[in-house]
């Protein structure tokens, strides 16, 4: 193991939510490993940590107002939980069928759609999702070739040449707007789904190249959601209780950044001294980080990126009041349809634990991009939406033991088309001006929690390996 004997180097990591998070672990974690003498501190505007991901625990309910699982296919999460020493935490979801609304039905999908399997032709056939002439044209792509074209091309559109209209509307859009909020009109396939755009490049037909490909089975293909036993925040409150004392500045909001002749970097803020740093990783939302950087004028030819604004609203009911679908996990809302939520899950049949015997809560998003304004409604005319959408799909009539609404506005980053260069031109814009500052987190290179966790992990090993030139064990 290499000793440094450098003076001390201090990394500042700016926003404390996942990204932050992971980030700061780990850039103490090398150092210690590798004898590096290097001080970490977080900086975080808010007067808690981890974003988005809060979980309330009450009467024996455990409520996820943001997030409330992941698909950990780079086992990045795990592998941090290790670290952590809370991997035995960490639990699976349990199976149950997944629906699709449309007008004012249910109708069941594959579960391993959920997953990025293969279509089942038996249960696609068989499926009142689409019409006759929908299931011929579906089909089509077996037959249909594979584009020419190398330019990234927004998510409906790839899927409407693929499979048709009726696919998109019925299962692709819902599934989409009940995951990220976003208009696939406007969203990238390159970015969001570069395994869908790469099979078709592969193998021409998606459903061919999802068989031939193996990637639905294989034994190392992750088939189901996780999260920890007590709720996501145990990820966060693990992370936080780790962190070195003092090493977490919370209610302080970052202003500007500036270059020193020495080469180092001052952070001013808006109410403390500045902070002189060696290098500074950034996991704001971009437009933050756009804005800490006006007075240089970087940035300012990017557009800034869209967030959706969503609401989740969580509701207890005893288990005798919902009436119909009682197999169900989870259903996704239609454009099709008359209702007004996106997608509802019911989160005692998906997980253990999470409501006392006798008792179904059912979580609901509600809002995406384009119908922001239900969102601004009032907590109670929320609740009064949503309890007429349940009545309609599941046969709900009495009023819940309670409701938990969570605003999160301008929350989820839209990955629109051209994404992928975007990041590349910023990046290349932010590594000339400032080559020690790193810019991760979910405006850049994916928004799920595995991706973010990545993204943090790697920006500590870059950042230490720049600072020290060397390769840490």
């Amino acid at each position: 193991m290499m000793r440094v004997t450098l003076g001390r180097r201090k990394v500042a990591v700016i926003g404390g939510g996942i990204t932050g998070l992971t980030t700061a672990f780990y850039l103490q974690r090398y150092a210690q490993q590798n004898n590096l003498p290097v001080d970490v501190v977080l900086i975080e505007s808010s007067l808690r940590v981890g974003g988005k991901i809060q979980t309330l625990r009450k009467d024996g309910f455990i409520i996820e107002r943001g997030p409330e699982s992941f698909l950990d296919y780079m086992n990045s999460v795990r592998d941090l939980a290790k670290d952590l020493g809370i991997e035995k935490e960490m639990v699976s979801n349990n199976d149950g069928q997944t629906y699709v609304a449309v007008g004012s039905q249910l109708y069941p999908i594959p579960s391993n759609l959920m997953f990025g399997g293969a279509l089942e032709v038996s249960s696609f056939i068989t499926s009142g999702l689409f019409s006759l002439s929908g299931k011929v044209r579906a089909a089509g792509d077996l037959l249909l070739p594979k584009t020419r074209e190398e330019e990234d091309e927004p998510i409906g559109d790839f899927f409407r040449r693929r499979f048709g209209k009726e696919v998109v509307e019925n299962l692709v859009e819902p599934l989409l707007a009940g995951t990220f909020a976003g208009d696939i009109d406007h969203l990238s396939i390159q970015s969001m789904f570069p395994q869908f755009y790469q099979l078709e490049k592969q193998y021409r037909s998606l459903i061919l190249g999802l068989k031939k490909s193996g990637l639905s089975q294989s034994k190392d293909y992750i088939k189901s959601y996780q999260t920890f036993k007590n709720g996501l925040e145990t990820l966060i409150e693990s992370l936080e209780s780790q962190l070195l004392p003092n090493s977490v500045l919370k209610g302080i909001k970052v202003e500007s950044i500036d270059k020193l002749s020495d080469g180092s970097i001052q952070v001013y803020f808006n109410n403390i001294a500045p902070l002189k740093c060696d290098a500074v990783v950034m996991t704001t939302p971009f437009n933050a980080t756009k804005r800490i950087f006006n007075s240089y004028g970087l940035l300012e030819e990017m557009p800034d990126m869209n967030y959706a604004t969503i609401a989740t609203v969580t509701l207890a009911f005893k288990q005798e009041e919902i009436k119909r679908h009682k197999d169900a996990m989870n259903f996704f809302v239609s454009r099709n349809s008359d209702l007004a939520i996106t997608t509802c899950t019911w989160c005692n049949h998906k997980w253990n634990n999470v409501a006392p015997d006798g008792y179904d809560m059912l979580r609901v998003y509600i809002g995406r991009v384009g119908d922001e304004t239900i969102v601004e409604l009032s907590d109670s005319d929320i609740e009064k939406t949503v309890l007429q959408d349940l009545k309609k799909a599941i046969g709900i009539s009495e009023a819940p033991l309670f409701t938990v609404v969570t605003r999160w506005n301008q929350s989820m980053p839209q990955y629109t088309v051209g994404h992928e260069k975007r990041m590349e031109e910023i990046r290349q814009q932010i590594q000339t001006e400032f080559p020690k500052v790193k810019l991760v987190g979910s405006s850049y290179e994916g928004i799920s929690i595995p991706s973010c966790v990545a993204q943090g992990k790697k920006a500590a090993s870059d950042v230490l390996e720049e600072m020290f030139e060397m390769q840490l064990t």
